[in-house]
């Protein structure tokens, strides 16, 4: 057996492992996952009837060393839905592999999760966009990062080349819509631009960025939402603009500021989740 060979069972084996530990743990059946981004963690605290994990508890699981990433999983009922609320992610300029960013993602496609929302803080570089604004993800770009998908394919999960077309699902791109129009929420749409980090962008990467189409550029949520499709799973994307990018406002960006308009915001981004999860 070659050495790919063992990297990919051992993995295989870390995942099934977090996975059993995971399903013990909860009460059901989870019907969805969404994780939190920077300045959103105050989410977590809306699921009811909550089993709250470490995350240095699950065998196998990376660890969140990122202000504004508690590293909790919560496990709980929102409204209807038995879901799964990941307080803090796993970034790759924190120095993690691509296979331990999406782990998360992997774990609960073994348990048979099928859907999959993922939230984040954005610098925002679309029109009309101001912090503190929500915005709906229709697409990505990704030209600049390694895949997830690198290496030896996980047959298990998905087919070796995946489709791309659609990787933010079309259907709960409507649901969304609807739910924002009918709570009175002006929710943006446009493609966001995952950047390596860990600093941020500077005025010419913005200048490029948005001749390229993007609306908003930010450190996460493409590799998950890359991994999330190879294993047929229905994602969503959701934005919460806490600045607007380098060159855009004539001030410096800052992380603090990141947590404190996530904060500001998060009350909005409740009541949407709260509506698409009652509408799933």
């Amino acid at each position: 057996m070659s050495a790919l060979q063992n990297t990919r069972d051992e993995y295989l084996t870390r995942i099934q492992t977090a996975a059993t530990f995971i399903s013990e743990a909860a009460t059901g059946p989870i019907d969805c996952l969404l994780i939190l981004g920077s300045g959103l963690g105050a989410l977590a605290d809306r699921v009811a009837d909550a089993t709250v994990i470490d995350y240095e508890t699950i065998p196998g699981f990376p660890q969140a060393t990122v202000p504004g990433h508690a590293g909790k999983l919560h496990l709980g009922q929102w409204g209807s839905r038995r879901i799964a609320v990941m307080q803090g992610r796993f970034h790759f300029y924190e120095g993690h592999a691509m296979s331990e960013v999406t782990f998360p993602i992997r774990v609960m496609a073994a348990l048979g999760v099928k859907t999959v929302i993922l939230t984040n803080a954005a610098g925002g570089m679309g029109e009309g966009m101001a912090p503190g604004d929500l915005m709906q993800i229709t697409d990505h770009i990704s030209l600049f990062m390694e895949s997830p998908l690198r290496g030896m394919n996980l047959d298990t999960f998905g087919e070796r080349f995946i489709d791309q077309t659609e990787v933010y699902s079309r259907k709960l791109i409507t649901l969304a819509q609807t739910a924002a129009r009918d709570l009175g929420q002006n929710l943006h749409q446009g493609v966001y631009c995952f950047c390596k980090g860990p600093q941020f962008e500077t005025p010419a990467e913005i200048r490029l960025l948005r001749q390229l189409g993007a609306s908003a550029a930010g450190m996460s949520t493409v590799p998950e939402a890359i991994v999330a499709r190879h294993c047929l799973m229905d994602v969503l994307g959701l934005s919460c603009i806490t600045n607007l990018a380098a060159g855009l406002s004539g001030q410096p960006l800052s992380h603090r500021e990141v947590l404190e308009v996530g904060l500001m915001a998060s009350g909005r981004m409740i009541d949407l989740l709260s509506e698409i999860l009652n509408r799933l």
